[in-house]
């Protein structure tokens, strides 16, 4: 049976301090180190080929930090910016709370929580799916296709539009869906390369 895994990275010094993050290259503190030991554990007897994560820093050391724990520090890994986190625009480094006192809680809801609305200068999650998805078709789907097993390290966002498109999920039950950092996600393959989530 072929096997997807994916996991949010651990959490970043952003996520700490409740601000927009986006591209912008932020590391993860020590509870998100913890968070990457604790998903290596758990994904420490499964056999996984290649890994895959985004251009950002956050993804990669919780990536790094999981395969030094599953004793796999020589697998294979592809870094692609197609899987990097939704862009936020102009909203980068600002406080969530101080944000929705700025605009308005009802207009930050509606940048952080409709499926095809950007923030200024950003992307909309329908942005990120339009990026994620191709990346996934053509370059993650056909080694899954030769019954290798796949992880992937990335980010809320394009993590939440790579579930959307394996769940067959629409604009609205996606929205609803929270990704927690560091809780790595099994979806296990049929012979017809047909998903389902463990």
């Amino acid at each position: 049976m072929t096997k997807l895994f994916l996991v949010r990275h651990g959490q970043s010094r952003w996520n700490l301090e409740n601000r927009f993050t986006g591209w912008q290259d932020i590391d993860i503190t020590e509870l998100g180190q913890s968070e990457a030991r604790q998903a290596g554990l758990a994904l420490r007897n499964e056999q996984i080929d290649v890994a895959f994560t985004s251009k950002l820093v956050r993804a990669q050391h919780t990536l790094k930090i999981m395969l030094n724990e599953m004793g796999k520090t020589e697998m294979p890994v592809i870094i692609d910016g197609a899987l990097n986190e939704r862009a936020y625009g102009m909203l980068e480094g600002l406080n969530k709370a101080e944000t929705a006192e700025k605009y308005g809680t009802e207009q930050v809801h509606l940048w952080r929580r409709s499926f095809d609305i950007a923030p200024p200068g950003g992307e909309s999650l329908e942005d990120t799916y339009n990026r994620v998805i191709p990346y996934f078709k053509n370059c993650i789907q056909p080694q899954l296709q030769q019954h290798k097993n796949i992880l992937i390290v990335a980010h809320g966002n394009s993590l939440r539009a790579l579930i959307m498109y394996l769940e067959h999920l629409s604009p609205e039950e996606i929205l609803k869906r929270e990704i927690a950092t560091g809780e790595p996600l099994t979806y296990a393959y049929d012979e017809h390369m047909n998903a389902a989530k463990c």
